[in-house]
Formats: C-alpha cells, structure tokens, sequence
C-alpha cells in the first residue's frame, strides 16, 4: 500500500493548498518569495500556483513520472484540457515553449525551462482498473495514480468528475509511424527539471507515479521536488 503521506516544508505540502495559500483566501501578494517541497514517492501534492510565479519540478532520483492536473484556482471547471493543448502548438509532446491550455483554449501555464525535452500528453494516469487490466488481478491492491489524485482533489472540493487527462512529466510515451503508443525508458536523470510560469492563478494536483509494473519510473518510483518562486527568481 503506496504511503500518501504529506510533505515536511511549511510552504508547500503534498496533498495540501501549498506555495501561495490562495485557497484559503490569502492575496497572492501574501505568498512566500520561493518554497521547496519534497514529495514522497507513491504521494500526492497540491498546490495553489499565483499568476507570474514559476513551479519547478526536480527529478531527483531520475525517471520518475509525475501526474500532473491543473485548474484555473478562482474557477475549477476550466481545467486542463490535452486536446486543445496538443492542437494549440501542433505536437503531442511538450517541451519549453509548450503552454497548458484550459477547456477555453485559454493558457494556464507555459513551460519556461526543460532540461529533460520531452513529456506526455496521452498515456494518461494509472488505476487500480487499469493495473488489474494490463497486469493481472495480482496488482488490484495497488495504489495508483488516480487515487493520489483523488486524495489530492479532495482538498480542494474536487471529486472523480473533475479528473480528465492529465500531463505525464518526465514520462516518455512515444508515437510509432501506425499511431501506436509504448511506455517505455525514460529520458530522464537525476537533477533534471522543467518549470512552468503560472499565466493566472492556478491549481495544481500531482501525483509522485507509483506504477511499479512497467518502466515509466525504472520499476523503482523516487521523490521529486517542487519549487515554487515569485516573479524575478525569488528575489523580492
């Protein structure tokens, strides 16, 4: 059973309204210059996001997908939406220069740095149905992305109807010339990052991948890190 347990720093905290605590009514103004937050493997984390201010997610043990939600923080139903993201830059894959967009075709979050290059947009997130589906009966007791996300949401007023497709960051999924689709070895490293600009204020939800039944964490999920810092690199 995957540990949902919440993070250490008082800024952020997995499974919590984190860096700027614009959930809670806070201006944005009231946000820590820079909060850093370590997230167990297997765990959730959540976050308010303000305009302006960048999150950086650090894959410390390399090869780690993170599950990745977002929202428009004052107006949930515009959610992340892969489709009109995909059509808006015309690449299934993101990288810097991607922008999130919202069901409105409206941008959420642009990626600003990535020392990776590439990340997903269409393998999705896994679940107990999907890992009794692929794998066997044998993996129905374990836990999975939905749930984190579920957990996650929760926090937030956010149930299972506000789940759609979500990001796979550091996940690598590639297109074969058929249209067919792999999970295979990731591209990434210990130390790689990529950072995202917040276009309005935004919620995010992560889930730190617990799948252990195919290569999309080395078979051996890892912490990550998220880094969230106010306009000028923290230094106001």
């Amino acid at each position: 059973m995957t540990h949902t347990a919440h993070a250490s720093t008082p800024a952020t905290s997995a499974g919590a309204a984190g860096a700027a605590g614009a959930s809670d009514g806070a201006p944005a103004s009231a946000a820590p210059a820079e909060s850093r937050t370590t997230v167990p493997a297997r765990a959730p984390w959540s976050a308010v996001v303000p305009a302006g201010y960048t999150l950086t997610i650090v894959d410390l043990g390399g090869n780690q997908a993170v599950d990745f939600l977002a929202y428009a923080a004052h107006d949930t139903a515009r959610r992340y939406s892969a489709p009109d993201t995909v059509q808006g830059q015309g690449n299934v894959f993101l990288t810097t220069g991607s922008v999130l967009r919202d069901c409105e075709y409206q941008p959420l979050m642009t990626v600003t740095a990535d020392t990776c290059g590439r990340h997903d947009t269409l393998g999705g997130a896994c679940s107990k149905e999907s890992n009794t589906l692929r794998y066997g009966h044998h993996t129905a007791h374990q836990h999975a992305c939905v749930e984190n996300f579920l957990l996650a949401a929760a926090e937030h007023g956010l149930g299972k109807a506000d789940l759609v497709s979500n990001v796979n960051w550091f996940m690598n999924v590639p297109v074969e010339e058929d249209g067919t689709l792999g999970i295979v070895d990731g591209l990434s490293a210990p130390g790689l990052s990529l950072s995202l600009r917040a276009e309005t204020d935004v919620l995010v939800l992560v889930s730190n991948c617990p799948q252990i039944n195919n290569p999309c964490n080395g078979f051996d999920p890892t912490p990550v890190e998220m880094v969230v810092t106010a306009p000028g690199g923290g230094d106001r």
